[in-house]
């Protein structure tokens, strides 16, 4: 038998793991090796690095898609779910910090008012749906009828099962009518969800995060894990399945979910192409003068 090519190592001659390859469209991009990220003996600078080399490249592949979807027409909507603290939020942030805010779109709405709570379920969803050239990220959608609604009393047991009914039927005409569906289930253990309420106790800036709703759901840990077992079951059909990301570790879930996002999209590279920046002509700023600076109102440097 003649000698078989070796396979290429996961290592560069730094010694430093690299990636592998973003495919695109066919199936979830897998490293070669194990991820610096999962790796304790790695110190935190050289996972920070890998972490932000490879976000970096994402981006990169993000925006492409963002140009695709725009010049395309294409219609998109991914759906984040998951337990209070679970990571969603980070996500979306990381997500949508390269794109266009005119195309990619974060809706996040609050509790419904006395009028929509007489609507038909759906119906504040749907004005919220992405038209030709855009995509939306809903952080949290109307899976909140399968899992606080049906763990806090907020519906009846005729209106969660009128839900588990409709909902795959009510997707699979969004599916027909040209919006491509993406679900994300975001998976925490109940020991880092600890662990992060208490972090946002001691953060100042993250309190607000905290509701007296998300303290209750502590001491209902297996009535969510059932719910979610439940709506998985019955609302994760062939035209819009549900993906779980493994959030405990933060960094690794940015990374895995927006790799898995992008890896489900058969985008093209429609990026503008680069431009030269020309010299400015002289005659563009003849003629005038700026008014004295004693007559506006300038911000104080205090830094």
């Amino acid at each position: 038998m003649g000698k078989g090519k070796k396979g290429k190592d996961s290592r560069d001659r730094t010694g430093k793991t690299k990636a592998a390859p973003l495919t695109l469209g066919t199936k979830v991009p897998e490293m070669h090796a194990a991820s610096p990220l999962s790796d304790p003996k790695v110190k935190k600078k050289k996972r920070n690095k890998f972490y932000l080399r490879e976000l970096g490249r994402l981006h990169v592949e993000l925006v492409k898609m963002q140009e695709w979807i725009r010049h395309g027409g294409k219609k998109l909507l991914v759906i984040f779910e998951g337990r209070d603290a679970a990571g969603k939020g980070g996500v979306i942030k990381r997500i949508t910090q390269p794109l266009n805010p005119r195309v990619c779109r974060v809706v996040a709405l609050g509790t419904p008012t006395e009028r929509q709570k007489t609507q038909w379920y759906f119906q504040r969803y749907v004005a919220e749906l992405p038209a030709a050239g855009e995509m939306t990220l809903l952080d949290r959608s109307w899976y909140n009828r399968a899992g606080v609604e049906r763990v806090m009393g907020f519906c009846t047991d005729a209106e969660y099962l009128e839900f588990l009914r409709s909902c795959p039927e009510f997707e699979r005409t969004l599916m027909r009518s040209g919006i491509k569906i993406v679900k994300y289930w975001f998976s925490v253990s109940d020991q880092e969800q600890e662990r992060r309420f208490k972090s946002r106790i001691d953060d100042p800036t993250k309190r607000w995060k905290l509701s007296p709703m998300d303290l209750e759901s502590r001491d209902r840990w297996q009535d969510y894990s059932r719910a979610k077992d439940d709506m998985l079951v019955h609302t994760d059909i062939e035209q819009a399945r549900w993906y779980v990301v493994n959030s405990d570790n933060k960094k690794r879930a940015h990374l895995n979910c927006i790799a898995h996002l992008l890896s489900l999209l058969p985008y093209k590279d429609v990026t503008p192409k680069k431009m030269k920046l020309p010299k400015r002509k002289p005659e563009l700023r003849e003629g005038y003068a700026r008014p004295p600076l004693d007559t506006q109102n300038f911000v104080p440097e205090i830094y």
